[in-house]
């Protein structure tokens, strides 16, 4: 379970809730299988051909693990803008291997035209940087993202942060 917030207000979260569609849909689907192994086996007397009931344990302790890992992938955080700059959770073991990418480390940053690939340039040169796919995000967030990221990289000297 996420912890509760801090400071809500001065963060964005973006999760991996594009990739979890797929995920509830097999939960979905699997359950489904399940249910229908179950309700044939009322029929066995008639035709013993049909599958045990037993059989449906499969498609429901698969349906149970992607319905968990659907789960896991709407609640949890991929990227976090905050103040300090952007955290990035990967996959497996997100509080092990956090990434944070400081303000004061991005020189630039550029979003391709698909929005799908987020660049990040540590120097004027570009030769050093860290590239994050935007595809486990849902695509109607992925537009605010590139926004948030542009006004907070290219925001005007006369500004203070």
């Amino acid at each position: 379970m996420p912890r509760p917030l801090q400071s809500p207000d001065k963060e964005l979260r973006f999760t991996r809730s594009g990739q979890a569609a797929g995920f509830w849909l097999a939960a979905a689907v699997l359950a489904c299988v399940a249910v229908t192994v179950l309700a044939c086996a009322l029929y066995r007397d008639v035709n013993p051909r049909l599958p045990h009931p037993a059989w449906a344990l499969l498609p429901l302790a698969l349906a149970l693990l992607t319905g968990r890992t659907a789960l896991r992938l709407t609640r949890h955080a991929y990227l976090i803008l905050t103040p300090l700059g952007i955290e990035v959770f990967p996959f497996f073991r997100p509080a092990k291997f956090m990434r944070l990418v400081t303000w004061q480390e991005i020189v630039d940053a550029e979003i391709d035209a698909n929005l799908t690939l987020l660049t990040l340039h540590h120097d004027a040169q570009r030769s050093s940087g860290l590239h994050l796919s935007l595809a486990p995000i849902r695509e109607d967030r992925r537009e605010l993202l590139a926004k948030a990221v542009a006004v907070r990289v290219f925001k005007p000297a006369s500004r203070s942060s």
